[in-house]
């Protein structure tokens, strides 16, 4: 009975993933109506409710709670033997979803892409910038772009690039406020925080007295590392920031440094990672291998800039 109707057990696991009709539809190139039927005709062929509709929100029956999970086991196996050809015939295509910072992904990413696109115009890419980390599997991402101190154990990363967090301020600031000579000076100080680290307000550093933490008291808190440069430069205090953010800033003199002899938490590493699966995408290692080669072959300098201090490193996980 479910033989003939693959399409719709497809159609219905991405409805489910995208908790919409609409969503699904955009994901699979078809009309709303015309996932709708799919899977009303799924429903009739099974002769049970899989979904409540209702106009504000879909949700799941029991029976559909458990239908779905053998429906997206299917629909793997299907996408690893379209994969596996795709192989033999060595061209991604299909669609290449990608998660990266907003700030990064705007700054870095747009001709990596479409230089990547133009190089294989079989593929479509969809790619989604945000600050928050977003759950690759659970909202259908074929890969990311992180830029963290650390990574989720379950993910697989190459490392592209190694960066360091610098302090900085606004001459006015420092003029007004002066120079800060060690981090417990910063209690004293206006700073600028950002929030998507676990406590904002806690700044930690290591530096040639070892490792060391402050409380801060910021005035000014905000979850993108790009509003928080523009908050220093209008002298507003004192921000801890990665330095391809800042690093144009820092060579125009609109900020200056502040406590160089102190490395900030903000340091980490640049990384492509993906989930880990049996098989993995040509178009993700086709990809994941561009951008080593794009960082390999100058866009960790042009991150770098004048700083000096962003390097890269192709050192894999």
């Amino acid at each position: 009975m479910l033989i003939g109707n693959l399409d719709g057990m497809t159609v219905f696991a991405r409805v489910v993933e995208e908790q919409s009709f609409s969503g699904a539809a955009r994901k699979l190139g078809m009309s709303k109506s015309a996932v709708s039927k799919h899977v009303t005709k799924l429903e009739d062929s099974l002769g049970i409710r899989l979904l409540n509709r209702t106009t504000r929100r879909l949700s799941l029956t029991d029976a559909g709670s458990t239908f779905y999970l053998h429906c997206a086991r299917v629909v793997e196996e299907i996408e690893t033997a379209e994969h596996a050809l795709t192989d033999l015939r060595g061209t991604p295509r299909g669609i290449l979803r990608i998660s990266a910072p907003l700030t990064f992904g705007q700054r870095f990413l747009p001709n990596v892409v479409a230089d990547f696109m133009l190089l294989y115009p079989g593929l479509k890419v969809d790619i989604h910038l945000a600050d928050h980390m977003v759950d690759l599997v659970a909202e259908g991402f074929d890969m990311a772009v992180r830029v963290a101190r650390q990574l989720d154990a379950n993910m697989i990363a190459r490392k592209l690039a190694v960066f360091h967090g610098q302090l900085v301020a606004s001459p006015d600031y420092i003029e007004k406020h002066g120079m800060p000579k060690h981090p417990g000076d910063l209690s004293d100080h206006d700073v600028i925080a950002y929030t998507n680290v676990p406590n904002p307000n806690i700044w930690e550093f290591e530096g040639p007295d070892g490792k060391t933490s402050v409380r801060v008291n910021p005035v000014l808190w905000c979850n993108n590392g790009e509003f928080t440069a523009v908050a220093a430069k209008r002298g507003l205090g004192i921000a801890s920031e990665p330095e391809f953010i800042i690093a144009d800033a820092l060579h125009s003199g609109e900020l200056v440094p502040v406590l160089t002899e102190y490395s900030t938490r903000l340091g980490g590493g640049i990384y492509a990672v993906y989930p880990e699966r049996r098989h993995l995408p040509t178009k993700v290692r086709l990809f994941i291998d561009f951008l080593v080669e794009r960082f390999n072959a100058g866009l960790a300098t042009e991150m770098r800039g004048p700083c000096a201090t962003l390097k890269k490193d192709d050192n894999r996980q």
